[in-house]
């Protein structure tokens, strides 16, 4: 079955660019594209989509909010897709349930990976705002402390996790530990659960807030 997709912008052109991209692809089906933040939501509820492509700036509610509103859903699975990379936008979108996080100068083969990383309960983050968050958060330790884990992780789930943070894929993870794709997968569930995180955004969050990603922990 192909991953059926809605896209929501204000931009016509933006969403003209996206379903011609998405649709390119045998394995992606592009079933709406709307203009607003309500119009999304609707969306949603008539097509019942595995990913929604999201801006943040949009009339009636914008990205943001819609993200909160569709977080106690196991889908769609909400990719940002915006021209503003401020901190505060991608803070709260992660944290607001988003599985990943592009900028819209973005290669096609980006947008293509990351609505494919949703729907499979993975995620992707633009590389320029995964290396500042790292920056980041290996300067500046939160003034809470971080959850702590329900039992400790492995030290291979560490490793993973470590990966994790860095923005490494799933695939990539699995070449640079020399092991099977199903079993960083499976080590991924698991601190998962271990957390009580709802995707990996919220694993490496945890990672860098840890120091785990920095080496610090």
């Amino acid at each position: 079955m192909p991953i059926t997709v809605v896209i929501a912008d204000d931009q016509e052109m933006v969403r003209t660019g996206f379903r011609m991209i998405l649709e390119s692809r045998p394995d992606i089906d592009v079933l709406d594209d709307v203009h607003d933040g309500p119009s999304a939501l609707a969306a949603v509820d008539r097509h019942d989509p595995d990913v929604l492509l999201l801006d943040i700036r949009m009339p009636g509610l914008d990205g943001l909010e819609v993200t909160r509103r569709l977080s106690g859903r196991d889908r769609p699975r909400i990719v940002i897709v915006t021209t503003f990379d401020l901190d505060e936008y991608v803070h709260a979108a992660l944290h607001g349930g988003a599985s990943g996080f592009l900028l819209k100068d973005a290669s096609p083969e980006m947008l293509v990976e990351a609505v494919r990383a949703a729907a499979a309960g993975d995620s992707l983050v633009s590389p320029a705002i995964t290396v500042r968050l790292l920056r980041e958060l290996a300067t500046a330790r939160p003034a809470t402390s971080p959850r702590q884990p329900a039992e400790p992780l492995t030290e291979r789930e560490r490793d993973v996790v470590r990966c994790l943070a860095r923005g490494a894929t799933n695939a990539e993870i699995a070449a640079e530990l020399y092991v099977s794709l199903s079993t960083v997968k499976t080590h991924l569930a698991n601190v998962q659960g271990k957390l009580g995180a709802r995707n990996r955004v919220e694993i490496a969050a945890w990672a860098w807030e840890s120091g785990l990603a920095t080496g610090a922990a």
